[in-house]
């Protein structure tokens, strides 16, 4: 890699057709796995933010599960991100590659999981972030890189061993500058009557220097294995309304139009935390439901081409005020790092 475009990666951008797995080394890195088991209703995430401090790098790390209410959240003192393709690293306690999650945050709170089957994002000139994956310091970048897979493997949340084989998989990156933002929104589904589904989103306000706006992008793997994107404010915009229970999005492009509904009581919510990477530490910063209920309508040129919904849906409203609002309710410190749903 030359020195040049070793630079401009340093500020979170890339190049048209670049490699977006490879780690960037900016404030944050973040990576995420979710594993939806519908014949059984269970749902497991595992995530990893590698952070960079003057003194080097260490991880924010979580395992969390649906219906057992776990979740186990740390602050770990080394971190490591490939810079050559996906690898997210952290010790003996996180190990995350393109076919393999391991994850061990104590005796009941592990995951060891092999990913085969796989649906990469398809070979396209952009990644998650479009336009904007070239633009230089933004504060935050998104990549869906696996729309699908079948797991093996087995996880321990508290005292419940949970068996995931043949479960659906998604993966996604996220990157930037100065780690997230002030308010963001996501959401990512699975478990519709058709495995090959897929549907994700995210959105939140966008800076880069004077730059600011607010962008939501949404992607969409259709049974038939056709993927599509909306998202850029002028060709193909999404208008988002977001509230701690409900996600209401419309997007409509030249060809492809959809419709997102999403829906989940707030006491369901785990609180996850956020990485602050200068400082060594997370903060609470997330409020994040693994099985909501969402609906999705895609329409082709005006013509109804999929409609289905899925009853575990993973459904997110970031921003650090909220999620402490939210600790103070349920009795927690405000600045604890995580919290599960409420009881």
């Amino acid at each position: 890699m030359s020195r040049l475009l070793r630079a401009y990666r340093s500020t979170g951008a890339d190049l048209p057709f670049g490699n977006v797995l490879a780690a960037h080394d900016v404030a944050m890195e973040g990576y995420f796995w979710r594993f939806t088991q519908p014949a059984t209703g269970q749902v497991v995430i595992a995530l990893a933010g590698i952070n960079r401090a003057a003194d080097g790098h260490w991880a924010t790390l979580g395992l969390a599960g649906h219906p057992t209410r776990f979740l186990r959240t740390a602050a770990h003192p080394e971190g490591y991100a490939n810079p050559a393709g996906l690898g997210a690293f952290a010790g003996d306690a996180f190990r995350g590659s393109v076919d393999r999650v391991r994850v061990d945050l104590g005796p009941d709170a592990r995951l060891d999981v092999r990913i085969g089957g796989q649906v990469p994002w398809p070979r396209r000139r952009l990644g998650g972030s479009s336009v904007f994956q070239t633009v230089p310091a933004l504060n935050q970048y998104w990549h869906p890189w696996l729309l699908g897979g079948r797991a093996e493997g087995t996880a321990v949340l508290g005292g419940t061993d949970i068996d995931l084989d043949g479960a659906q998989v998604y993966a996604e990156k996220n990157w930037g500058k100065g780690g997230f933002p002030d308010s963001w929104w996501w959401g990512q589904a699975q478990g519709f009557a058709d495995r090959q589904a897929c549907v994700a989103f995210a959105g939140g306000e966008i800076t880069a220097g004077g730059l600011r706006t607010e962008v939501t992008a949404v992607v969409v793997a259709l049974p038939d294995g056709t993927v599509f994107r909306l998202g850029n404010p002028v060709t193909s915009p999404v208008r988002a309304h977001v509230t701690d229970e409900r996600w209401s999005l419309r997007g409509r492009g030249r060809t492809w139009s959809v419709e997102i509904e999403g829906a989940s009581p707030l006491g369901s919510a785990h609180v996850l935390p956020v990485p602050l990477p200068a400082e060594r530490r997370n903060i609470p910063g997330a409020l994040e439901h693994l099985a909501g209920s969402m609906s999705v309508t895609v329409r082709r040129r005006g013509a109804l081409v999929w409609a289905d919904e899925s009853p575990l849906a993973a459904l997110e409203h970031g921003g650090m005020e909220r999620a402490r609002a939210e600790l103070r309710r349920r009795g927690a410190p405000p600045d604890a790092t995580s919290a599960p749903p409420l009881s």
